[in-house]
This record gives C-alpha cells, structure tokens and sequence, in this order.
C-alpha cells in the first residue's frame, strides 16, 4: 500500500474543441522543463477546486512518451458530470493553472505480446494515443479498431487517418451502419496476441464475452474504464478495528460515503473512481467485492486490501484496519 502520486502545478497552454462534447488541454510546467516521464497508457489525476467543492479525475495523456515538454488529456463532458468534466469545459482557459498528480500507468502495453489488438470506444481512444507512438517505436506488431457514434463524434479520427501507419486502423461509425464484428475479430486472434480495449462499460463486457467465447485466456486481455463503478448490492456493516465504531453502508453507497458521512475516520482518496490506490484499505475480517481497477487478479483473490471509494462487503459484515 501507499500514494504513488505528488502533486505538481502545470499551466493550461492550450485548449481545442476535439468534438461537440471533447476538448483536448495541452498542460507545461510554469518555469518550463521537461515533464516527469510516463510510458503509454499512462494517466494523471487533475484536481480541481471550484468554490467549496473539489474534484478529483483521472485522464489517460495522449502525447508521446518521448514528448516531454507538456501533457495532453482529452476531456468529455459527460451529461451527468459529477462536477470535473464541466468544470474544465466551462470554467477553465488557456493561461489557468491546475494541479494533476505525477503519471501512474495500470494499462501498459505488454512486453510479452507478439501482437497487440487495441480496440477503442469514443472516448476510450485516449490512452491509445499515446500507446500508438509507442508501439511505433517498438517497430511492434498492432492494429487498432475504434468504434463512435457518427463521424462528428470520433475523436482525434482525422488525425488518425493521416499518420504513417493509418493502414493499421479501422473505423467504425454506428450512424453509418458500420459495426465492430467483435466475434469475428477475436475468433481470428493468434497466439501470443494480447487484446487492450478502453471505453464504454458496455463495450469492454463486450470483449470480455467475445475473448471468453473464443478460448483468449484472460490474462491476454487488458481494459481500462476512468468511471466509478456501479454501486449494486444491498446493506452491510463496516466494522472499523482501531476505533470499534460500527458503520452501516447503505445500498448504492459506498464504504467510503459513509465513513464520511458519519466523521468515522480519515481516508486519503484521489479519485473516487478504483484507480489511484490511495484509499487501499487492509481487511482484517470478511470478503470484498472488488470493483476497482488497481488491484492486480491475484491481489483480488487473495483477499488482503480493498479500495474502499468503489468496492463492497462480499456479506453482511467486513471489518476494516481502521
């Protein structure tokens, strides 16, 4: 356990309208210099203030590793934003200043693989960007599938398009009858191919069905979702070890809310979201319910430490190294 991130100051140098609902910010620290370094798939935490309330979200950068003189993030405003995403589309300008956390990466690409099958949902094309320039380095073995609504909402499409190894992709556009035949493109999947596939929860069950259906063990297969998991399950109790107190989570909440709501501890969490591991919590009695991405499968399993801003009591009763 611990916080893999610090925090650092950056200047908000550019702003462009990607889509009707994306923005891409280009950010650079204010003295100048190089940027800390991150490999693709890698993410930083923006952390936002406005008035009284605060914010935390995670974003894949899309710019090249090897570019370190700024970071670049795509942002969608999401229709039920909790706050960060209209915060920056509507409130935030070339020349601001924010505050984002150093990179962190949980969806690198493998080195083990002889191939790799990226496969992208509107905005999950993300941390794509700056896996591309990777792979391209590599002199790698890839291809990249990315599905959008209609023309106007593919993001960075055009881009695409133009690159030296344009061939390499597919583009689907749901409003123009092209579909991603999920079942035909993993059924082909050789050995030694690992599939990466980011965007809509939907699409990456998808893929895990397809990959399952088609024997691709699941250790080849890697996704990525930047959003809260759904909170489902009924009520239990969280018993908190260092002080005895009692906490009942209620359906839909998490074991985080609560512990809040009632003042029953103090727990550092970024972004409320399982994918910082700041709140990674020791379990002393009971099972979880993990919903996060940070843990790795074996650390799920062995039922050790919980994110408690998105996972749940596996039960009626777990207690807590609080």
């Amino acid at each position: 356990m611990g916080n893999p991130y610090q925090s650092m100051r950056v200047t908000v140098t550019r702003i462009e309208d990607v889509t009707p609902q994306i923005k891409r910010f280009t950010m650079a620290l204010p003295e100048g210099g190089p940027m800390p370094g991150f490999s693709g798939g890698g993410h930083v935490i923006v952390q936002m203030e406005d008035g009284g309330r605060r914010y935390s979200n995670a974003y894949s950068l899309m710019n090249s590793p090897e570019d370190r003189s700024c970071y670049q993030i795509g942002v969608r405003r999401e229709e039920r934003s909790k706050g960060g995403s209209a915060f920056l589309h509507d409130k935030v300008r070339a020349g601001d200043t924010l505050t984002i956390t150093t990179p962190n990466n949980l969806f690198g690409l493998r080195e083990e693989a002889r191939r790799h099958v990226l496969i992208a949902g509107g905005i999950g094309i993300t941390p794509f960007m700056s896996q591309l320039h990777e792979l391209r380095r590599r002199g790698a073995d890839y291809e990249l599938h990315y599905a959008f609504r209609s023309p106007e909402h593919g993001a960075f499409r055009d881009e695409l398009a133009v690159v030296p190894d344009s061939g390499r992709f597919r583009f689907y556009a749901d409003s123009l009858g092209q579909k991603l035949d999920l079942g035909a493109l993993l059924g082909r999947l050789h050995d030694g191919a690992h599939v990466y596939v980011c965007g809509p929860q939907p699409l990456i069950e998808a893929v895990q069905d397809a990959a399952a259906a088609h024997g691709v063990p699941r250790e080849r297969v890697h996704w990525e979702q930047f959003a809260a998991a759904p909170q489902g399950g009924g009520a239990f109790s969280v018993v908190l070890a260092k002080s005895g107190r009692t906490v009942e989570v209620a359906s839909g909440e998490t074991i985080l809310k609560a512990i809040e709501r009632e003042n029953a501890a103090s727990v550092d969490c970024l972004c409320r979201e399982g994918v910082c591991g700041t709140c990674e919590t020791r379990i002393l009695e009971g099972e979880a319910q993990h919903c996060d991405q940070y843990l790795s499968d074996a650390e799920k399993a062995a039922q050790k430490t919980m994110m408690i801003c998105v996972s749940r009591a596996r039960g009626q009763r777990i207690v807590l190294d609080l």
